[in-house]
């Protein structure tokens, strides 16, 4: 008997075949990511400590934080500090349960000058209130009737919103381009041979039929460019190096693009305009970020791809289904393509939950599906559905795979 809940459509739209494709990665370090990273990290802090001290994940949603930008003096050699990076923290957790009480402004504090020791270590001094300001004490206790849905004594989560989550699967060349340039610019092995380049890098890929047209910016670090020359030779060869990695992702898909790369356009190197920084982080010069206004779950901001405007990184992983739902949409959607072959090559999906029922029972799961087998469709539509069926029963372990850094929300 078909479940209601499931509806599959044959996919009309493949962004594959648009002759235009835009997509954008923010990097560990833009301000966006850099909060989004501090608020999941300061979650996941959460969850051990309720666990450690209660046996299981208390109520708490630390999604509202904003990093408003410093100010700095830099110059070739160094740079320091005018005015410090605040990071204000916001959102709701547990104080006290059955007697026992949580230190959430410590755990908060720690967290983030971990995320910032992690981002630019070296560069960023987090003790230091010259460089740095972090308000924790804006977290509040977590409101009554969100605490009532979260503690229910039910097998399955309640979930504590009405929200949905997006999915799809594969990656388009121009998304997998995207998400390795910039992973590739902040890998360790490229920061040993290139200390210069900070950890803000932006990549803003274009793909217009055969050829893919990249900008990407550059925080370069002053402490490792010694002149107007020297910073000319750096970025050639950071674009170089883009252009060969560029090349041998395409190349691992069995496809063949012309390849464009052009950085830190904003430049003008004849009056000494450069993107040029203390700290490898644009936060530092009045770059501020938001929890939510960056990368999706996936790591991309996809335009040309149905989307959700939920801001996931810091939502609690138990009973959240903007966070929930949106990770595992996208988990559903390449279990898919790894189950089916073949049978179906593109997969797109929302799902919709509803306040107060269990996780496992979304109000509706709308899947669009492209494949090889179009003329045998009704069929893998029908095997489709029954998996789905399945895998919506294991949607509470998503959970353990978030707190064990299985599954991430920020990368």
């Amino acid at each position: 008997m078909p479940d209601k809940r499931i509806h599959i459509q044959k996919g009309t739209y493949s962004v594959n075949e648009s002759s235009i494709e835009v997509v954008e990665r923010k990097g560990v370090g833009h301000p966006d990511t850099l909060v989004d990273g501090i608020v999941e990290d300061l979650s996941l802090a959460l969850c051990r400590e309720y666990l450690d001290k209660c046996g299981k994940i208390l109520h708490h949603n630390v999604d509202k934080a904003q990093i408003c930008g410093g100010a700095t003096e830099v110059g070739f050699g160094g740079g320091r500090f005018t005015k410090p990076i605040y990071i204000l923290l916001s959102g709701r957790a547990t104080y006290e349960a059955g007697g026992t009480k949580f230190d959430v402004t410590s755990i908060a504090l720690e967290a983030t000058k971990k995320r910032l020791r992690d981002v630019a270590g070296g560069y960023i001094e987090v003790d230091d209130r010259s460089q740095v300001e972090i308000e924790p004490n804006r977290i509040s206790k977590s409101s009554k009737d969100l605490v009532d849905i979260f503690m229910r004594n039910t097998k399955v989560p309640l979930a504590n919103d009405t929200s949905f989550g997006v999915g799809y699967a594969p990656l388009s060349v121009t998304e997998r381009v995207t998400l390795e340039t910039e992973q590739f610019l902040n890998s360790q092995e490229y920061k040993r041979g290139m200390p210069a380049v900070g950890k803000d890098i932006k990549v803003m890929a274009l793909r217009e039929d055969g050829k893919l047209k990249l900008t990407v910016a550059v925080a370069f670090i002053a402490k490792h460019v010694n002149s107007i020359a020297q910073y000319a030779e750096i970025k050639e060869k950071v674009r170089q190096d883009i252009i060969a990695n560029t090349r041998a992702v395409i190349k691992k898909m069995n496809l063949d693009y012309d390849v464009e790369v052009h950085v830190n356009t904003g430049d003008d190197e004849k009056t000494g305009s450069i993107y040029l920084t203390a700290t490898g982080l644009s936060c530092e010069m009045g770059d501020d970020g938001s929890v939510g206004r960056g990368n999706r779950v996936n790591g991309l901001i996809t335009p040309m791809r149905q989307m959700s405007l939920e801001a996931a990184a810091g939502k609690n992983p138990v009973n959240h289904v903007g966070k929930i739902y949106t990770l595992f949409s996208f988990q559903l959607a390449n279990d898919i393509i790894n189950e089916f072959g073949g049978d179906v090559t593109e997969c797109n999906l929302m799902m919709l939950s509803q306040i107060g029922k269990p996780i496992t029972e979304p109000k509706n799961v709308n899947l669009f599906l492209r494949g090889q087998g179009d003329a045998d469709y009704e069929r893998i539509a029908a095997r489709v559905e029954k998996f789905v069926a399945g895998e919506l029963e294991r949607i509470p372990a998503i959970t353990e795979k978030i707190v064990g850094g299985k599954i991430r929300t920020v990368y």
